[in-house]
């Protein structure tokens, strides 16, 4: 398939659907415990289940994750994770596998680089694009328009909270998918999903959404399933790095395999 203008990120979700299944999203801290142990990592997501896989870039003030996020990404700063390895993790892994790679960032890196320079070295890596938590689609033409330029996915979030206006304001400027945040507040695994997520999957639908995944929360197979069952992807963060820090890429790969058994709609 070209990747002319079709979406990577969009072309998984959609390689997925047409073999009924759920897309399973992985995420994954940069540089934690260090960038090969990342790429590593990231390829047995892959090898294992995962469509896409999410890239975060360590920021030292991260409001929205939860400990066990915080804690890895503090420690890849620790260890002198610098902005600019982003592009050697994602192009690490795109050599070595076909699965989309999305980049999670605060804007503020991507500002302080040039949004056209990331933008740039994220496409020449082989990056699909990325997600940003912190930026709204009214705030966003610059990245609007180098997005364009590079044919880079633009993931906005929308959460319980979001407005019909912002539900439709950020509908309209996404590319690839729109990701819902099924819980307020900071991220984490749960032991049950938030039925506040269906909603936030309707609205977006309703708002003309072709792809909306489900993110914060989701830890088991069980999860995946209950979430497959209204959203086109499902985001796994905190329990993927928890099996990292705990039991290496071996452990990441088996939850991985784990949580891809959830996502058959048989």
């Amino acid at each position: 398939m070209s990747t002319g203008t079709m979406s990577k990120s969009a072309a998984a979700i959609e390689r997925a659907r047409a073999e009924g299944r759920t897309a399973l999203i992985g995420y994954l801290p940069a540089g934690f415990p260090d960038v090969q142990t990342t790429i590593d990592a990231a390829v047995a997501l892959a090898e294992n289940g995962v469509d896409l896989i999410e890239i975060g870039i360590p920021y030292s003030d991260p409001v929205m994750d939860g400990a066990v996020i915080q804690q890895a990404t503090v420690e890849a700063l620790q260890n002198g994770f610098t902005v600019r390895q982003i592009f050697d993790v994602v192009e690490g892994i795109t050599r070595r596998t076909d699965a989309a790679v999305l980049v999670m960032t605060y804007w503020n890196p991507v500002m302080r680089m040039g949004v056209r320079e990331f933008a740039g070295r994220l496409a020449a890596a082989g990056g699909a694009g990325l997600i940003t938590p912190d930026l709204v689609p009214d705030e966003a033409a610059e990245w609007m328009a180098v997005s364009e330029e590079f044919g880079l996915d633009r993931v906005f979030l929308v959460a319980p909270s979001s407005s019909p206006e912002r539900m439709q304001s950020t509908v309209d400027s996404t590319r690839g998918f729109v990701y819902a945040v099924s819980i307020m507040g900071i991220t984490g695994a749960r032991s049950s999903v938030s039925s506040a997520a269906r909603e936030v999957v309707a609205a977006a639908h309703q708002a003309g959404a072709e792809r909306a995944c489900v993110g914060l929360g989701v830890s088991t197979a069980e999860h995946v399933r209950e979430i497959g069952a209204y959203a086109d992807g499902v985001i796994v963060g905190t329990a993927l790095v928890a099996a990292l820090r705990d039991g290496g890429v071996p452990a990441v790969a088996a939850l991985a395999k784990d949580l891809s058994s959830g996502t058959g709609k048989g």
